[in-house]
């Protein structure tokens, strides 16, 4: 259903609408093999970084930078993807890539069943104008413009009318917050506002997939814990695909519903929050991990196991911090039976399995 023909309808009709679509669509993102070498000798940097020489070894004989290294994924219709890793690590480079903001040297972006890369540019820009949408650290927003037409350029760009996308842009800026702001200017605006300006005109467009290139890093602490709150509503609500670049692991934790840690280009691991703290793959990961407070991450269902269930036993959600149970644990010794969100029992935690994970319970 398209919403220029139904702009008069509630934020709340909005949301719903764009839930809907979502759920009858199979779109998903996929990179097969993706490479990108900077530098003039590309082609012999890529040879030798595929014979297994070091990103320094080919930047020493080529001059040449990996910025991505072979690097696959498969994100799912309405995840949250996060990819985090330190300056340098090629996360932002490969955000570029599959987003064809940057050219890939080598590899494939499937989309909707269509390669990215292998796109001519008047394809390439119709896909990003109406399915695309990306939000950077730097807001981007026209200071000569008044808040209203900041949200709605997207449309702008796609020739929608005036009247029509002002109403559509106005209906966005009221769920992300933004009622009564229409008419100021972006400088007359905090910097969280003038992020959730950003965001509305990423989501204006009625994009299938959100890129979020480190969005919230510039913002002071307590805005930044706003706006991922309010990524997080909003995601619930729209259940876009999203694809969300961090430096800060506990940013990741909070939003990702998978995450990889990237390094030199390259995945070092790839997995949901608590597999990453529970089972570090490699050194680099558990270096981030090892100071996560592993209590108030990890859930019921993280350290449940399957045993006999007692029926008087107390029941917990499965979504309940392990830091929450502790003390349940401590004033009675029988296990507690984890449920889902459907109510069916998911397994047992006693105080042995909160143990093992943290090393101690009392």
């Amino acid at each position: 259903m398209s919403y220029l023909s139904n702009c008069r309808r509630s934020a709340c009709d909005y949301i719903s609408t764009v839930d809907d679509k979502h759920v009858e669509t199979d779109t998903w993102l996929e990179t097969r093999g993706v490479w990108k070498v900077f530098g003039g000798q590309s082609k012999k940097a890529l040879e030798m970084s595929e014979g297994g020489m070091s990103r320094a070894e080919v930047l020493a004989a080529t001059g040449c930078t990996i910025g991505v290294k072979d690097v696959s994924l498969s994100v799912l219709p309405g995840e949250t993807f996060v990819v985090m890793g330190l300056s340098g690590s090629g996360k932002s480079t490969l955000i570029r890539c599959i987003s064809q903001l940057t050219e890939v040297t080598k590899g494939s972006v499937i989309f909707d069943g269509q390669d990215l890369a292998a796109m001519d540019e008047k394809a390439l820009r119709e896909v990003r104008r109406k399915k695309l949408s990306m939000v950077f650290q730097h807001f981007g927003l026209f200071p000569h413009r008044r808040v209203i037409d900041n949200a709605a350029y997207g449309l702008e760009v796609q020739g929608v009318p005036k009247d029509v996308r002002r109403n559509r842009a106005r209906l966005v800026l009221e769920i992300v917050g933004l009622k009564g702001y229409e008419d100021h200017y972006p400088q007359q605006l905090s910097g969280g506002m003038q992020q959730r300006v950003g965001l509305a005109r990423a989501l204006t467009v009625e994009p299938e997939v959100l890129f979020f290139d480190e969005p919230f890093s510039a913002l002071d602490p307590l805005i930044r814990r706003d706006m991922q709150n309010e990524l997080i509503r909003l995601q619930r609500d729209m259940q876009r695909t999203i694809v969300f670049i961090t430096h800060d692991f506990a940013e990741a934790i909070k939003l990702g519903d998978r995450i990889a840690i990237m390094k030199d280009g390259e995945f070092d691991q790839v997995g949901t929050a608590a597999e990453l703290i529970t089972n570090p793959a490699t050194d680099y990961v558990r270096e981030f991990t090892e100071d996560i407070p592993k209590a108030k991450v990890l859930t019921a269902a993280d350290v449940a196991h399957a045993g006999a269930l007692n029926p008087d036993w107390k029941r917990v959600q499965s979504s309940s911090s392990v830091e929450s149970l502790i003390p349940l644990l401590l004033a009675d010794p029988l296990p507690l039976v984890v449920q889902g969100p459907d109510g069916v029992s998911l397994g047992l935690v006693d105080r042995q399995a909160v143990q093992d994970l943290l090393g101690r319970v009392a």
